[in-house]
């Protein structure tokens, strides 16, 4: 019986983010690129013998209950297969929060793996993300991992090759981006072609292993709401590219930029600038790190 997991939920990035069109229920059909960073919260799950779901975070903000996805995720499975004993949740935040980096979603995969695990449900991989879809689109992908074409609401994945690797500087502004409100505010009919990225291009790319083919295809129609609301995301954008970033690109809905550097060297100066320099009030949270590129997990594999 396993009664202790540790486990990494990892954080994302969006290459590539185009909307295809708002369709009549109000979701919104998207093709992106998504891409797995080696940035997460440390999950930690113990399982107990009172009944029901604990859930703490170092974040006193951070709702401990069936308003955080974790909890919800938890709660999905021990309410479908009747499960008796509880289970107490320690989460560790490091990814930033409403971010565009889907670091709720990424709790939530870690979670509905962990309880799948340590209560021997024997769901596959497949199976929990046809569940995880039910708690968010980006769910699925947080249960996959690494390097993805996702369509439709989000839940639509091709696997694509791996990522080759470079450096990536990741800050997050101190401003709060609304998911919600980017989508609503976004007015595809008055945009022209240039803001839709082409994400064909960038898949292509990919499969031919052509990094400076991906960055030149960098693009994000989301910046075209997010941006003008939050002038500082391009100044932060400018800043990478100024500091030798071989591309830059604002993540998800935002406010969260990365940049991408082939000369490690740069890519150091660059975060030691915003953490430590004179552009360090850019950003509230920087981190340098890499592509996490193994996709999901194998049967006995920690997540």
């Amino acid at each position: 019986m396993i009664r202790h997991l540790e486990l990494k939920a990892y954080g994302k990035i969006n290459l590539g983010l185009d909307v295809v069109r708002r369709r009549e229920d109000g979701y919104h059909e998207v093709r992106m690129i998504m891409q797995t960073v080696r940035v997460y919260d440390a999950i930690e799950l113990n399982r107990t013998e009172e009944e029901g779901i604990r859930l703490s975070t170092n974040l006193y903000y951070l709702p401990d209950n069936e308003n955080n996805l974790g909890y919800r995720a938890a709660k999905l499975l021990m309410d479908e297969f009747g499960i008796r004993d509880g289970v107490e949740i320690k989460m560790k935040k490091f990814i930033p929060v409403a971010a565009g980096m889907a670091g709720g979603s990424s709790d939530a995969a870690a979670i509905l793996f962990g309880v799948n695990k340590m209560f021997g449900l024997g769901l596959s991989k497949q199976e929990l993300m046809e569940r995880g879809v039910r708690l968010g689109a980006d769910v699925p992908y947080c249960i996959m991992r690494g390097t993805a074409l996702s369509e439709g609401i989000g839940e639509i994945l091709t696997p694509l090759p791996p990522m080759p690797q470079c450096r990536v500087l990741i800050a997050k502004p101190a401003v709060s981006v609304s998911t919600k409100h980017v989508y609503e505010s976004l007015n595809l009919p008055s945009l022209g072609a240039e803001a839709h990225p082409d994400i064909d291009a960038m898949r292509a790319a990919i499969e031919k292993k052509d990094l400076s083919g991906v960055v030149s295809q960098l693009g994000n129609v989301l910046e075209t709401v997010t941006i003008p609301e939050n002038p500082v995301i391009q100044t932060l954008k400018d800043k990478m590219m100024e500091m030798g970033a071989d591309g830059s690109l604002m993540s998800g809905s935002g406010p969260t930029v990365f940049g991408l550097f082939t000369n490690q060297t740069a890519a150091q100066a660059a975060y030691e600038e915003l953490r430590y320099g004179s552009s360090q009030d850019l950003a509230k949270q920087v981190y340098l790190t890499s592509f996490y590129n193994r996709k999901g997990h194998a049967d006995g594999e920690q997540f």
